[in-house]
């Protein structure tokens, strides 16, 4: 492996940031055994395989669509990693998820008026071209169902250009950072009253999503040779998601693309220019309807005299497809299996079972780790919940990318944050000072909340997430930081110790309540 690897101990003691923020909440009292500290730092800092991990992880099986065959490839690897190491019940549990889909070959090239490659990526869950598809390029922007009546008729076996032109700005700040005193001081503190979830933004999405309907159908009755977006990205970065659906009964889509801003702004001026362009795509799609169960990554270190207690940590194992899933979220799983590995090999003992899950299907909605709280814990619909529920202390999970932990969200639990603040005090040299009552959304900690079961994210330096790596072709192995990744196993793992080992477990919030009974379920019209 590189020889970045070989970080020395003293590189996992710093961060180059401003002054720690100050605890806003007193630590409690309880024992800490610093001597576990020790051990669980001396593995993860001098005996580290993070970043091994993360390399098989990225470059040898990503990226890691769900249902994919570099998914399945990926999880027979860290199955029999982990059965390597020791951990016990090391298993797949299934959940019906839908077809798999993977990209084997594009190909993309402008032929004429001139000769140069393009960087562009399918969409996923949508069709390839059936070969080398060589046809004129027409710069079609359609931003509502209006446009459709002004390019019916002329789209036939053509690539379309359906975004805007978008011009670049230049960087004229870094887009990596990590947080400053500032920052983490600012997001200690409590949200103002009354910010919860924007209704406009989700009118206009599911609005966008309604038109996005109306345009597939319009474009395939067209019979369009391929549909060319606009990256949002710009220097080369290309931010891919899906296109389709998993669902084998969904409507058909044509043939997608995004392409990088530059290249694409080249061909649309062009064309502006009344100068004909033609474009070749090579694209060769594969569904995969056999198996339509995806399914999670389970394994445990039996706890002593809790046992039959649990404490969990998990990450998801899926990504998008047009880079290796490197920073999202390669890096969190990497870093939940090494912390796995440093309570293994440290030799700490543990009281409570610790239980590892690495969820498939995050990034369709948090569906594998939906799936499997409905299976063990309870249905947050209802609120019905079954026993295994309250034997779990807590949830803890890493998906923010590759930047050094921080802090954590309480999502609401202040009950916990004088533990929390105990705990973290082994890490201040480490600058992980920051507690917020504050919630974040979009990880797989809100399928524990949501039925009940403290579950929490870390705070993490953003470094490079938003701007350049999340859902994007440059997610790679490279962009990955092996101090940070070091620091964050080495807390996780000291974390998931300290609830593994104390007397209790630790505080809830009240029960979510039940939804309230639909119409339908009441019995009117």
């Amino acid at each position: 492996m590189r020889s970045r690897f070989a970080l020395p101990l003293a590189l996992g003691l710093a961060l180059s940031v401003g002054l720690p923020v100050a605890a806003q909440w007193t630590p409690s009292a309880e024992p800490l055994d610093l001597t576990a500290m020790h051990q669980i730092r001396t593995e993860g800092f001098e005996h580290s395989q993070v970043m091994t991990i993360e390399s098989y992880l990225t470059d040898v099986y990503g990226p890691r669509l769900t249902n994919s065959p570099d998914m399945r490839q990926a999880a027979d690897w860290a199955v029999k990693e982990m059965q390597g190491w020791g951990l016990a019940n090391v298993h797949e549990e299934p959940w019906p998820f839908g077809r798999g889909w993977a990209n084997d070959r594009f190909v993309a090239l402008a032929v004429s008026p001139r000769a140069y490659p393009l960087i562009a990526y399918t969409k996923a869950w949508t069709p390839g071209t059936n070969g080398p598809v060589t046809a004129e390029a027409v710069y079609a922007p359609m931003e509502s169902e209006a446009d459709f009546a002004r390019y019916r008729g002329t789209l036939k076996g053509k690539f379309v250009l359906i975004s805007p032109i978008r011009d670049p700005e230049a960087h004229f700040e870094p887009q990596g950072r990590r947080f400053t005193r500032d920052d983490l001081q600012k997001l200690s503190m409590a949200p103002e009253p009354g910010q919860g979830p924007n209704e406009a933004l989700r009118r206009m999405f599911l609005a966008r999503r309604a038109f996005n309907e109306k345009l597939n159908h319009f474009l395939l009755d067209e019979g369009v040779a391929a549909v060319i977006e606009s990256s949002r990205g710009d220097d080369g970065t290309v931010f891919v998601q899906s296109g389709g659906s998993q669902d084998p009964k969904a409507p058909p889509v044509p043939a997608q693309v995004v392409m990088a801003v530059e290249h694409y702004n080249r061909i649309a001026r062009t064309l502006e220019k009344k100068i004909p362009v033609t474009l070749q795509f090579d694209i060769r799609n594969a569904f995969y309807d056999k198996d339509l169960n995806s399914f999670n990554i389970v394994a445990e270190l039996p706890g002593t005299d809790k046992a039959d207690q649990v404490v969990m940590l998990g990450a998801h194992f899926d990504s998008w497809h047009s880079g290796t899933g490197a920073t999202d979220n390669a890096a969190g799983s990497a870093v939940m299996m090494e912390a796995m590995r440093i309570l293994k090999e440290s030799g700490v003992k543990l009281r409570r079972t610790v239980r590892l899950a690495l969820w498939t299907g995050e990034e369709e909605g948090l569906l594998g780790s939906k799936a499997y709280v409905l299976q063990h814990f309870g249905d947050p619909k209802t609120m019905a919940l079954k026993p295994e529920q309250a034997q779990v202390s807590a949830y803890f999970n890493v998906d923010n990318g590759t930047g050094a932990i921080r802090g954590v969200y309480l999502q609401g639990n202040e009950a916990v944050a004088p533990i929390f603040a105990r705990w973290m005090e082994p890490f201040h040299d480490l600058g992980m000072r920051t507690l917020t009552i504050r919630n974040t959304g979009g990880t797989d900690h809100l399928s524990f909340d949501a039925v009940g079961i403290p579950g929490f994210q870390f705070i993490q330096d953003p470094i490079e997430y938003q701007t350049r790596t999340h859902h994007s072709n440059m997610d790679l192995y490279d962009r990955v930081q092996p101090g940070d990744m070091m620091k964050n196993a080495v807390i996780v793992a000291s974390f998931v110790y300290d609830a593994a080992t104390r007397d209790d477990l630790l505080p809830r919030k009240p029960l979510p309540p039940a939804p309230k009974p639909t119409t339908t379920q009441q019995g009117g019209r």
